[in-house]
């Protein structure tokens, strides 16, 4: 029996499934892919996830994960994570899975999907050592395409989103994007004299004080890519390969240290 897994209050049993794959998502797969089975693969707040196993023309087997939010903020979120993890790919192929393509579902406008590569995936913590090598060889090989800090869309850190706005300096996309989480902690719990009295010291001095030097007196920053939303949740081992891999970008060029002491 096939259901479809994106509705609003999935039960547990219906996480795993076997539901019916969009006629979007199968135009967005190689031409002649023949989908085989699909069910859900989990699901967050704000996603829901399947794993579609397809024949290509060849009759090699190949299997995708797919990634379905609603509304105007899911569009953004799945097409951010594409970009992201396209932008990943091309400097580290092995560091994330292949994307394939976003969209929305043509049997239903209010969703949108993001489909990959999927990988069997070990998801404890990777190796310390071949991890951090993984990420800094990602940070020095990528080069912002203006040299600028910021990124040419939105992206979203789960569902909220990134502000990358490109700007010339490390110290302003910071005070940017730490100005826009203040924004989101006001609209969620309401407006408080003190947060507020303490946000603008923060935006107004702190962040000066602590990063305009990094950038003054001929010191200079590179903008890196980075992963955005980079913790333990979003890393994992590649059973196959055995090497390190990540996924759930929300990618930026920023300073190649931003997010990077969350993740192990």
């Amino acid at each position: 029996m096939t259901t479809n897994l994106f509705q609003a209050r999935p039960t547990e049993d219906s996480k795993t499934r076997a539901i019916e794959v969009d006629e979007n998502v199968i135009a967005k797969m190689p031409a002649g892919a023949r989908v085989i089975s699909a069910s859900g693969h989990g699901a967050s707040s704000w996603t829901r996830t399947a794993r579609v196993e397809t024949t290509m023309p060849d009759e090699s087997a190949r299997t995708f994960f797919l990634k379905v939010a609603s509304g105007d903020r899911g569009r953004g979120m799945m097409q951010g994570e594409f970009e992201s993890m396209t932008a990943i790919q091309a400097v580290s192929p092995a560091f994330a899975p292949k994307p394939t393509a976003w969209g929305t579902f043509k049997s239903n406008p209010d969703l949108h999907f993001f489909l990959c590569d999927f990988h069997h995936m070990d998801l404890e913590t990777p190796t310390a050592s071949k991890f951090t090598a993984r990420l800094a060889e990602m940070h020095q090989k990528s080069i912002s395409p203006n040299g600028k800090y910021g990124f040419h869309l939105t992206t979203y850190n789960g569902n909220l989103p990134h502000d990358c706005t490109w700007t010339d300096t490390w110290e302003e996309c910071y005070r940017n994007n730490l100005k826009r989480m203040f924004d989101q902690e006001e609209e969620a719990r309401g407006s408080d004299s003190d947060f507020n009295e303490l946000r603008d010291k923060v935006l107004d001095k702190a962040v000066t004080r602590l990063l305009r030097p990094l950038e003054s007196e001929g010191r200079s920053i590179k903008p890196c890519l980075i992963h955005g939303d980079l913790w333990s949740g979003n890393t994992a081992t590649d059973i196959e390969t055995g090497e390190p891999i990540v996924f759930d970008a929300a990618a930026m060029y920023a300073h190649n240290e931003c997010k990077s002491s969350e993740s192990i």
